[in-house]
């Protein structure tokens, strides 16, 4: 049954970002832009107008943009955006240097940490002269298999303020999965924790590690993160391994000189599943995945500076590179490693309250296991704090839906999206001035010409089913395939 189950307030559509960047692009333009349909088509009618605008709007820090916007726009794949500009995607994410948070972090109930903006900053800077005093060169690979944690993050930012490429998996990737992965893109220096907490159990990962290496040869060196208690004795037994605090305790806190690399310069290598052989390794670019990013953060998810984060993600899924840059519109990014469910179905809730979450991210399976439960987290928990509820990872069904607003918070957003690893990002998701009804995905994303079609390539009609589609190009599109 269809059902009406939110509508934002004026008030809150005037105070949203989209709301701001419709000014923007009217006084621009000399437009009168005033619904998020009448934008939607103004992305993808006009896409060199719209992307400069997203460029100007959110203060895009580049060495250079360059005069030529969209080039072959037509093409797919084939079309080129800012085919001349050059920038650095660690730069755009470290804009702050103050003392409030950047990232909070827990893991389970075993770990807490946080780290301010200076912190962050100072940290990257050590990994970045660290990398540096190693020679690493724009475009060579730096793997990691890690939790989701601040080290992690510092690690990524300090590889790629030097033009490097990264690619990363969770720590309880097999050891076939991830030689599967890693083998292919030949990555000259690997980052692993120790090991990770999992439903209450620590799990030592070294054996598992040591077999890695002895199946990669292009690795130079390891740098161990230490989580669990154990990286110097894990660092001791590896071949050429360090630990991340011995591999930067020569490179004092200081200015980064942040290496500009094309807007097509591969930034991450992501993995398809798997499930058709060997996984594709699909290569995404600097500048189309902060573009896409910073649309889909900053507009279809209305998150704005000091706003709290949080999604629930591991660092094998596209949904990890998509948090990290909710640090770009200078965002805290709330961290969880390990288990929802540990101790119990509420901890993730009890982290809501404790640290004010805004957006609260999650997949469709949790918030459907959540409801088998028969628990109502509305009935113990406040989440004043929370505006949004964003799902995605599945199809978010009609009854969680119903969840969410009878059981978890009757005033929220609640946003199911669509998208994945191919394009880093989404195609259809929320819309913050919409309606959200029962069982349906609100809107296309901004920028995307969402489209359903049927076998033959055509449109289908409404209430026909077929394959879900984007029918122009845009930033995100991935580069190549490595090696391919």
């Amino acid at each position: 049954m269809t059902k009406l189950l939110w509508q934002p307030s004026p008030e809150r559509i005037a105070a949203s970002n989209i709301s701001k960047f419709m000014e923007f692009v009217n006084e621009s333009n000399g437009l009168n832009l005033r619904t998020y349909e009448e934008l939607h088509a103004f992305s993808i009618n006009a896409p060199d107008v719209f992307w400069t605008e997203i460029w100007d709007f959110c203060g895009v820090i580049a060495e250079n943009r360059g005069e030529r916007i969209l080039v072959d726009g037509e093409k797919m794949p084939g079309a080129q955006f800012f085919p001349d500009a050059n920038l650095n995607f660690a730069e755009n994410i470290l804009r702050r240097r103050d003392t409030s948070p950047a990232i909070i972090f827990r893991g389970e109930d075993k770990v807490q940490s946080q780290l301010s903006w200076a912190q962050l900053y100072d940290k990257v800077s050590q990994v970045h002269s660290a990398f540096a005093a190693k020679d690493l060169q724009i475009g060579e690979r730096v793997c990691a298999v890690v939790p989701n944690m601040p080290e992690t993050i510092a690690c990524f930012l300090g590889a790629v303020s030097l033009g490097a490429t990264w690619s990363s998996c969770s720590p309880d990737f097999g050891e076939q999965g991830i030689l599967d992965r890693f083998g292919q893109v030949g990555p000259r220096f690997l980052i692993v924790c120790d090991g990770y907490f999992y439903n209450g159990k620590t799990i030592a990962i070294g054996d598992k590690i040591d077999a890695i290496l002895q199946k990669l040869p292009s690795i130079e060196q390891v740098i161990v993160i230490d989580y669990i208690g154990q990286a110097e004795e894990l660092a001791a037994r590896l071949p050429n391994a360090v630990t991340l605090d011995s591999f930067i305790a020569d490179h004092a806190p200081g200015e980064i000189t942040f290496t500009q690399v094309p807007f097509n310069h591969p930034l991450y290598i992501l993995f398809s599943s798997g499930t058709t052989g060997v996984p594709k390794c699909i290569v995404h670019s600097t500048g189309g995945a902060l573009l896409k990013h910073l649309v889909e953060i900053s507009l279809n998810c209305d998150v704005k500076k000091d706003d709290r984060l949080f999604f629930f993600t591991t660092c094998g899924w596209m949904m990890w590179n998509w948090l990290v840059s909710g640090l770009s519109v200078g965002a805290t990014l709330m961290l969880y490693d390990g288990s929802p469910t540990y101790p119990s179905e509420r901890v993730l809730f009890d982290y809501a309250d404790a640290e004010g979450f805004t957006q609260f991210g999650t997949s469709a399976k949790f918030i459907d296991a959540l409801k088998k439960t028969g628990w109502q987290p509305k009935d113990t928990h406040s989440l004043t704090t929370v505006r949004s509820i964003s799902s995605t990872g599945s199809t978010l069904v009609p009854e969680g839906f119903d969840f969410i607003y009878d059981a978890v918070k009757e005033d929220v957003h609640l946003a199911s999206f669509s998208g994945g690893t191919d394009i880093v990002g989404c195609f259809v998701g929320g819309n913050p001035h919409g309606e959200v009804w029962r069982g349906e995905i609100q809107a296309p994303i901004l920028g995307m010409a969402a489209d359903v079609f049927n076998d033959d390539g055509k449109p289908c009609p409404v209430g026909e089913k077929g394959e879900l589609v984007c029918a122009n190009s845009f930033p995100s599109m991935p580069v190549m395939f490595w090696n391919d």
